[in-house]
Parts: structure tokens; C-alpha cells; sequence
């Protein structure tokens, strides 16, 4: 059973800058369609994190099956419980640190990456009460975790509505 554990994400800064810069170049040269950012907690002053680095690549919806097809040859499936017509997860863990896909579909329910990482950068409040539940999780099941940081983004999105 994998257990979680956080840092500031200050302490990634810098390597989880040059990663990003060098996978982005990297998707955009296989997916030149696509939209790569640069998403999760690293991404975000203030946080902490798990040491992890999280891309959000978007397509259209006409292109979300040869995307899959591209980033499969690229990274390995992550989570594949959780894939649906218009979202996938993959990851490369020989990075230098932890490396995740999130491929959504433009417009889609699961399209929300941005969303949330926009909401974090505008409301440090909302980061500070992030960092509280994580560390809620410290040693804990990353499965736990991940639900009940599903959960609070649920909240968010509701009340942002």
C-alpha cells in the first residue's frame, strides 16, 4: 500500500520548472494539436506536495483517441480505473521526480485542471486550507488522500457555481 508525504513545493521549484519545459517541448513535438500546462501543487506559491510534477494536456474531443495512442507510447497508463471517453492518466517515474499526464478533453466534465490551479493562484486561503487536509494525510494511504482531495475540489467547483 503506497502512503503519502509532503514538502513545501518551493523545495521543487526549479527542477519541477526545467522537467516541465523539457516535457512540454516533448508533447508538443509528438501532440503538436494539444494544449500543455503546467498544473498541481508545484505549480502553486504556497503549497506543499507530494514532489510531483502535473501536466494537463488538452485536445479536442476529435483528437482524444490518437492522443491516448501517442502519449501510450511515451509514458505508461496511471490509474486506469479512472479513464473515461475524455480523460486519461499517465505518468513517467525515471524523471528526476514524478511525472503525470492528465489528458482531458476540451470542454469536458473532467476538463477542470485549469479551473482549480487558477482558483488556487487567485485564493491563498484556498491553498492554505489544501495544505491542512493534505497534511491531514501525512503517512497516511494515498488512496485516502486522493479521495479526499477529489472531495475538495468537488466543493470548490460546487461553490464556485
Amino acid at each position: 500500500m503506497e502512503t503519502v508525504s509532503f514538502k513545501p513545493a518551493s523545495s521543487f521549484t526549479e527542477i519541477a520548472a526545467n522537467l516541465f519545459q523539457e516535457q512540454r517541448k516533448r508533447l508538443l513535438s509528438h501532440l503538436p494539436f494539444a494544449e500543455v500546462y503546467h498544473i498541481g501543487s508545484t505549480a502553486i506559491s504556497g503549497s506543499i506536495t507530494k514532489g510531483d510534477l502535473d501536466v494537463n494536456v488538452r485536445v479536442k474531443q476529435h483528437e482524444f483517441t490518437k492522443a491516448v495512442t501517442l502519449l501510450r507510447a511515451m509514458y505508461s497508463i496511471n490509474q486506469p480505473t479512472n479513464r473515461t471517453a475524455t480523460f486519461a492518466s499517465l505518468k513517467d517515474d525515471s524523471l528526476g521526480m514524478d511525472f503525470g499526464v492528465q489528458l482531458t478533453t476540451i470542454g469536458s466534465s473532467e476538463d477542470t485542471f485549469l479551473v482549480h490551479r487558477d482558483i488556487l493562484l487567485s485564493y491563498p486561503e484556498l491553498v492554505e486550507q489544501l495544505n491542512i487536509l493534505k497534511m491531514k494525510f501525512e503517512g497516511k494511504l494515498m488512496d485516502e488522500y486522493r479521495k479526499a482531495k477529489s472531495d475538495f475540489f468537488a466543493k470548490l467547483e460546487a461553490d464556485a457555481l
